[in-house]
């Protein structure tokens, strides 16, 4: 039986253990933290390597939940086998592969029939023109689609994710169309990160921002799924003020697969990479030790880094004057981002609060 995510003390393991697997991928989306390549790296994790990995994780505890992810995590040919091995062993493993034509109904059944809790699929847009712009790839908009409807006929629950960006943002309402269509559990809105070819990208205003969460907060309401935001943690804050704190904290969905406040960089959250290092975020690349040769579980307990990522009293500038921070807390990848510290101000939040009396966010960052 599965830790309820509300119970996690995530000073002693992180809610979700998201595990790089490879950064080869045949797509070249323009917002990849991973600046995938079509070709897998030599010093990947091999397969006995990542079995270590996942035996290193159980010892967190109960039901720890394992994102596999890219990359492409299907552009390897064991990985059927690792999420075998990995819920044989008491994980809930779940996958974030790309819309591509490795995606097939007969790997999604193998899949399933591995034990697979969730699979994550990314949507950017409300038409094939939006989408497949955006991820380059001509067709990736109609496989997405095709395997969100084969996940379901294997009896897989799917999540989609979403990036917002200047971009991206307008398509927001058609996309929330398309996840009810699909008949998606959770609808992950990620709101960019200036990492990877994502460096390229524009972001949203901090204003422009506020409305949409107030916006998701609305979509949250009625929704026939849940909403959760990635690098965007006051969406928490957005919530509480509207009455809606419920819609961050609602009991597991249908796949025991839960959501709980308070989850970031560091804090209930960890990334190994293709290569093993063990990073607080992949968005946030400092590395605090590696897999290879430092137990997983000590590097997430006890690292400095760390550590000093979990304590909200550490914060700086507006995120350490905010009554919020204990909830929230700010992205501290965007953070670290835009000034190289990950303990500074989130620049994307637009919320002032009453003990902080320096500049607002517009006049402290460009975006």
């Amino acid at each position: 039986m599965a830790t309820d995510p509300r119970e996690i003390d995530t000073s002693q393991r992180p809610f979700v253990l998201i595990w790089e697997v490879t950064q080869a991928c045949a797509l070249a989306c323009k917002h990849c933290r991973a600046n995938a390549q079509p070709q897998r790296h030599p010093d990947e994790l091999t397969t006995a390597e990542g079995k270590q990995l996942l035996d290193d994780i159980r010892i967190f505890g109960d039901g720890q939940l394992v994102v596999l992810s890219g990359g492409d995590p299907l552009a390897r040919d064991d990985t059927v086998e690792l999420v075998d091995y990995g819920t044989d062993n008491g994980l809930r493993m779940t996958l974030t592969p790309s819309g591509t034509t490795s995606l097939t109904a007969d790997r999604i059944q193998a899949l399933a029939d591995a034990g697979l809790r969730r699979m994550a699929l990314s949507i950017d847009g409300g038409s094939a023109a939006a989408h497949d712009e955006f991820r380059q790839e001509r067709g990736s908009f109609e496989q997405t689609l095709r395997a969100a409807r084969d996940a379901r006929a294997a009896g897989v629950p799917i999540q989609i994710n979403t990036t917002v960006c200047a971009d991206t943002v307008a398509e927001l309402p058609a996309v929330r169309d398309r996840v009810a269509e699909l008949d998606a559990v959770l609808w992950s809105v990620f709101f960019l990160v200036p990492v990877g070819r994502g460096r390229v990208l524009d972001p949203i205003s901090p204003d422009r921002a506020e409305r949409v969460m107030e916006w998701l907060c609305t979509v949250g309401d009625d929704a026939p799924f849940g909403i959760k935001t990635t690098e965007a943690p006051h969406y928490r804050r957005v919530a509480i003020e509207r009455g809606r704190a419920d819609h961050a904290t609602r009991s597991p969905a249908p796949d025991g697969i839960g959501r709980r406040m308070g989850i970031t960089a560091g804090n209930g959250f960890a990334f190994v990479s293709h290569t093993g290092e063990l990073y607080p975020s992949g968005f946030l690349p400092q590395a605090a030790g590696n897999v290879k040769h430092e137990d997983v579980v000590d590097v997430y307990r006890e690292s400095a880094s760390f550590r000093r990522l979990r304590d909200p009293d550490a914060l700086r500038g507006k995120c350490g004057a905010c009554e919020y921070r204990h909830v929230c807390g700010g992205s501290r990848s965007r953070a670290y981002a835009y000034t190289g510290d990950p303990l500074a101000s989130d620049p994307l939040c637009a919320y002032l609060p009453d003990e902080y009396d320096g500049a607002p966010p517009d006049q402290q960052f460009t975006a």
